[in-house]
């Protein structure tokens, strides 16, 4: 596989799922068990900036990826948000990671103790400050530390981790 960017981060050892014009990761924080990130090959800011094409399948792909990791994580429905839980499209609209993305999470009833709305501010707030713990996961390859987090629920994971985890969904594609 050659290596799949996500922005300028290589995201090559969290992929799971490889179609034409997209491609699915896994996170480095996941706000619950089995969020992942599709991402279009080429790295491009906006929504505006996609062929059809790239979009279609795009698409298809957070679709396909949605039913898998529903099942493969035993959701009971899914939250699919682009960029974010409010569509980010740009940044003057505070976009903080400029290649389109979407957020995959398997839902459950007794997410964040029933109150499943706790998600959209999870979310907002984790994207913020994605770009940041992208450099420090790149950085943390060079030198192996945790990333320092103000939300200590959700973990940093390791390459390995994410490695494995991405190992372990691509066997619900090659179904």
């Amino acid at each position: 596989m050659s290596p799949r960017l996500f922005s300028v981060f290589d995201v090559t050892r969290q992929v799971f799922i490889q179609n034409r014009l997209s491609f699915g990761i896994v996170g480095l924080k996941p706000i619950v068990p089995g969020h992942v990130l599709v991402i279009p090959n080429r790295v491009v800011p906006r929504v505006a900036d996609l062929s059809p094409e790239e979009l279609g399948d795009l698409f298809c792909t957070v679709q396909q990826v949605g039913n898998v990791v529903q099942k493969a994580f035993k959701g009971e429905a899914l939250t699919i948000a682009c960029q974010n839980s409010s569509t980010k499209d740009g940044p003057a609209a505070g976009q903080s990671v400029p290649h389109v993305h979407f957020h995959i999470l398997p839902r459950r009833f007794t997410d964040f103790g029933g109150n499943n709305d706790q998600v959209y501010p999870i979310l907002e707030e984790a994207e913020g400050r994605m770009q940041d713990q992208l450099h420090s996961l790149h950085e943390r390859t060079k030198v192996p530390e945790r990333i320092k987090v103000d939300d200590e629920s959700r973990t940093p994971r390791t390459e390995e981790e994410m490695e494995k985890e991405a190992a372990w969904l691509r066997t619900f594609f090659s179904e």
